[in-house]
């Protein structure tokens, strides 16, 4: 039966607008106030005991003087910021320009190796072919392969700029782990939820397009946010082919002043823009691990 508001007597307006926590319950919150302070002052002193010891261990090294002069000098570290921060864009644009083409030939080896029925067995054989090849040849070779072997062929109308050829390797590396994320997801889909599609009369293109994909892929939020962060740092291996990205601007300087400063900024630099994306994948995976534990939709 409900009871409007508006039907509870004086006396009942009083109790729920006059509450007050038992003792018992102000003592335990209290005793949580006072735990979660201890338990933070704790954290930063044993933070700060860490930083001073491995800071002592450092600078007290025999060798340390002159891996200072090498590796920390100022005066190598300013010339060089404002090189590799300009080398920095081309990382981005092949970031952004490579992680929409892994998501997207990614995407299509995943349903290729999900199709069903031996009509598509080529498809699936091929499909997992590529993800067994490119998932076990090392990245650095694929992209030696590319950008130095492509040029060699000298075929006619195939570009030899080690940008576009260092995207191409990174991109089908890449999007064999993606297709093997997006295939867990699809997997992971219970066969109920395409048969409950069927008997709406969708059919088997319909169910997996509105039904099993957009499942899958929320749940697969989180590895997919992974892979695109270590896309990110190894954007940094085009500079093999002599691209001048973030990498490259380094070596130039190194190469000219036999001071590694530069190696040390542009790795900052990779450390301060990978930094905020994998707190944002952290942040999503707390978030769809909580909503699964409150029973809510992944």
């Amino acid at each position: 039966m409900t009871v409007h508001k508006e039907e509870l007597g004086s006396g009942e307006h009083e109790a729920v607008d006059d509450y007050v926590p038992s003792p018992r319950r102000l003592d335990r919150e209290r005793h949580k106030r006072a735990r979660a302070r201890r338990a933070t002052a704790i954290g930063a002193l044993s933070t700060l005991v860490t930083a001073v010891v491995l800071y002592l261990v450092v600078v007290n090294a025999p060798g340390w003087p002159r891996t200072k002069e090498t590796f920390f000098d100022w005066g190598y570290a300013r010339e060089a910021f404002p090189k590799v921060l300009e080398g920095l864009w081309l990382n981005v644009r092949l970031l952004l320009i490579c992680g929409v083409a892994v998501l997207v030939l990614g995407m299509l080896i995943a349903v290729a190796r999900t199709l069903r029925g031996p009509v598509f067995f080529p498809l699936r054989f091929l499909a997992a072919a590529y993800t067994d090849f490119f998932r076990g040849l090392p990245l650095i070779i694929n992209l030696m392969i590319v950008v130095l072997g492509v040029p060699a062929l000298r075929l006619q109308g195939v570009t030899v700029d080690p940008v576009l050829l260092g995207g191409t390797a990174l991109t089908l590396t890449y999007s064999a782990y993606v297709a093997e994320v997006f295939r867990a997801g699809i997997e992971s889909v219970h066969p109920s939820q395409r048969a409950a599609a069927r008997s709406l009369g969708l059919n088997n293109r319909q169910a997996l397009r509105y039904v099993v994909l957009p499942q899958a892929v929320r749940r697969q939020v989180p590895p997919l946010l992974n892979d695109l962060v270590s896309l990110q740092k190894d954007t940094g291996l085009v500079s093999i082919g002599g691209a001048v990205d973030a990498v490259r601007a380094a070596d130039i300087i190194v190469g000219r002043s036999l001071n590694y400063t530069p190696y040390i900024v542009a790795g900052l630099v990779f450390v301060a823009l990978t930094i905020p994306m994998t707190r944002f994948t952290d942040w999503v995976t707390a978030r769809m691990d909580r909503r699964q534990a409150h029973g809510g939709a992944v």
